[in-house]
């Protein structure tokens, strides 16, 4: 009997039997036909699922090497679309040598690190990267430091002084909270910006510079210029290519990233062991708001390894307002199912945590099914794949 699906053969079907002289076989026949119509559907549909699976498979190897081929600041961490998105713009505007960027976002947010990483990816990498906070600066030096002075030009200028425009000449200069300048230093920048030239403070000489303009702001400089604090001029002068740098609570899938970088590089600096983060503290890290953003984190991950007195970080080593945050303990009080779910919940993490996402090795350490686990996974809405790209981001590193 053939195995036929539509006018397709894929197979035969074959019975023996003795049959006695003059005996009908229309019967058997029929079955044999039904038998060989639900094999043939059988295996269409695994014929099927097996091409589907080895399109999802070829799928997966392109997006993994688009992936590993995509640029990524070796300074930066964070694999979240948010950051992806900011990486994407820091590789389209290094390939110039002049446009001006306006880095936009929240203070801590790591505005200086995308600075950085423009000028190491440009053409200009090796020469010079010069930082100047307006804002740490008075408006009674901040034109000498920017464009230097002439010996006498002021009481105090007992020699002549180079700004940070010309020691910066060739190379980059970052201007961070630039909405904090004063109107008068708002007129010199723009000339700098429009001829390329400034003077010194004290003369008149003009003094030409090849510099790339990196600025960064946390204000709100249209609200500044309705204000009459900033120059219209200057904002279209500035905001040839603005980034975006999101805050931490709008890409809190690389929080876990983050804390694992910092663990390390204060552990080390510290001559300590801390390996990794409890579950119930991982829980506070990701319920709290993070109004100081990354350098938050930072800070709060470089006083918890100095309380921490073993290999791990819990929730009591954070500062009191991330205790604030609701955590996820089993000694919280409550229902014991809500008890029970706590602690479940927190055993899973820590599986997956210690075989890197891998949930059929997790399943076999906790002694259940890899379909069961699958459900609390489910269950739980834990992400797998989050433990999978810490160990990456390690790789990488």
């Amino acid at each position: 009997m053939p195995i036929r699906l539509g006018q397709e053969v894929r197979g035969t079907l074959s019975i023996e039997r003795l049959l006695d002289r003059g005996e009908n076989t229309e019967d058997e026949l029929r079955f044999l036909a039904l038998i060989a119509s639900v094999l043939a559907q059988a295996v269409n549909v695994r014929q099927s699922a097996c091409e589907h699976l080895e399109t999802l498979r070829r799928e997966n190897e392109r997006l993994q090497e688009q992936i590993k081929n995509q640029f990524k600041p070796g300074n930066m961490i964070g694999s979240s679309s948010a950051m992806r998105s900011v990486y994407l713009h820091i590789e389209q505007v290094s390939t110039s040598m002049t446009t001006t960027v306006l880095i936009r976002g929240e203070s801590g947010v790591g505005k200086e690190l995308v600075a950085n990483a423009i000028h190491q990816n440009s053409s200009r990498k090796g020469r010079a990267f010069v930082k100047v906070n307006c804002a740490a600066l008075p408006d009674s030096i901040i034109e000498s430091e920017l464009f230097g002075h002439e010996k006498g030009a002021f009481t105090g200028a007992i020699a002549m002084r180079k700004g940070r425009f010309e020691i910066a000449n060739g190379g980059t200069i970052f201007l961070d909270e630039i909405g904090d300048i004063s109107p008068s230093t708002q007129v010199k920048l723009l000339r700098v910006l429009q001829e390329k030239e400034f003077e010194r403070v004290g003369s008149q000489e003009p003094i030409h510079c090849d510099v790339r303009v990196v600025t960064a702001t946390s204000r709100n400089l249209e609200e500044l210029i309705e204000e009459g604090k900033f120059r219209m001029d200057l904002y279209y002068r500035l905001n040839v290519f603005p980034i975006y740098v999101p805050p931490l609570r709008e890409r809190k899938s690389d929080i876990l990233q983050l804390a694992d970088y910092f663990v390390e590089k204060y552990s080390t600096a510290a001559g300590k062991s801390v390996r990794r983060i409890s579950t119930a503290a991982i829980d506070l890290f990701m319920s709290y708001h993070w109004p100081g953003n990354v350098r938050e984190l930072e800070n709060c991950i470089e006083r918890a390894v100095l309380l921490c007195n073993d290999d791990a970080i819990h929730a009591h080593h954070l500062p009191p307002t991330l205790q604030a945050a609701e955590p996820a303990s089993i000694q919280s009080r409550g229902t014991l199912e809500s008890a029970l779910n706590s602690l479940e919940r927190e055993m899973l993490i820590d599986a997956l945590k210690t075989t890197h996402g891998n949930i059929s090795q997790a399943a076999r350490t906790m002694g259940i099914t890899e379909r069961i686990m699958g459900l609390r996974i489910k269950k739980h809405a834990i992400e797998a794949s989050i433990f999978r790209q810490a160990v990456a981001v390690e790789a990488q590193a």
